[in-house]
């Protein structure tokens, strides 16, 4: 699944496909041309996340994942040659996930700290597939449980600053070499290409993931988004360092 010594880029596009299964393929197909290896959605109920007060509830709620869109975004992506996944928060969507034969699961920082009343079970129902995860960070999960956990999963630890957006001056670019890749939320490309440029000797596989968006976009995502075309610039300069 993972190529040795290679660093795979997942395309993050959340809510930003605004719940538009047209929208959705396009981003897809773009994340595709630009160069990424996954695109990435998110399996979340908007009631168990948000409260219908929030300022974006009428898009978050539009953008809740149904099954039946889940399956077809992941035929679209299989037939175009780009890997889809999923970051998973609630446990019944993996029984879905499992339908679709996914390769792998995205685990978000506020899963891996436990920080929502179903995380632990996700978790352990995510376990239950063997499957490798890739596993944020941002909130300071423990690592000691999460390895315990996914024991016989393997396992890709990310480095991540669960600010949106993220200051450069915030990253720990030290630190994060200690981990397998780095969840992006910055609003430009300089972090990934100091990231790429301090690992480019490492003989570990990594991760990196950063949030994507198209003109048509809207929600609470895009605002720490790159567009397509920066994110084609990110991509073709992480490969040539």
């Amino acid at each position: 699944m993972v190529k040795n010594n290679k660093l795979e880029i997942i395309a993050e596009i959340a809510s930003n496909w605004n719940g538009n299964e047209t929208l959705g393929k396009k981003i897809i197909m773009k994340a595709s041309q630009a160069g990424a290896d996954y695109v990435k959605f998110q399996m979340w109920r908007a009631s168990d996340l948000y409260e219908t007060t929030h300022s974006n509830w009428n898009e978050i709620k539009k953008s809740e994942m149904k099954p039946n869109t889940a399956k077809k975004f992941k035929k679209y992506s299989d037939n175009i040659g780009i890997k889809c996944i999923w970051s998973v928060f609630y446990p019944e969507a993996v029984n879905l996930l499992e339908e679709l034969n996914v390769s792998l699961y995205k685990i978000a920082s506020r899963t891996s700290a436990l920080m929502d009343s179903n995380s632990l079970e996700t978790l352990k129902e995510i376990a239950k597939t063997k499957k490798p995860v890739i596993i944020s960070m941002g909130f300071g999960g423990n690592k000691k449980s999460l390895d315990s956990i996914f024991r016989h999963n393997k396992k890709y630890y990310l480095y991540c600053i669960s600010n949106y957006p993220t200051k450069l001056s915030e990253i720990n670019f030290k630190l994060m070499q200690k981990y397998d890749g780095f969840s992006d939320h910055t609003e430009d490309y300089l972090a990934p290409l100091i990231y790429a440029t301090q690992s480019k000797n490492s003989n570990k596989n990594r991760f990196y993931e950063k949030h994507v968006c198209v003109d048509e976009s809207i929600g609470p995502d895009k605002p720490f988004s790159i567009d397509m075309n920066d994110f084609k610039k990110l991509i073709s300069n992480v490969r040539q360092i």
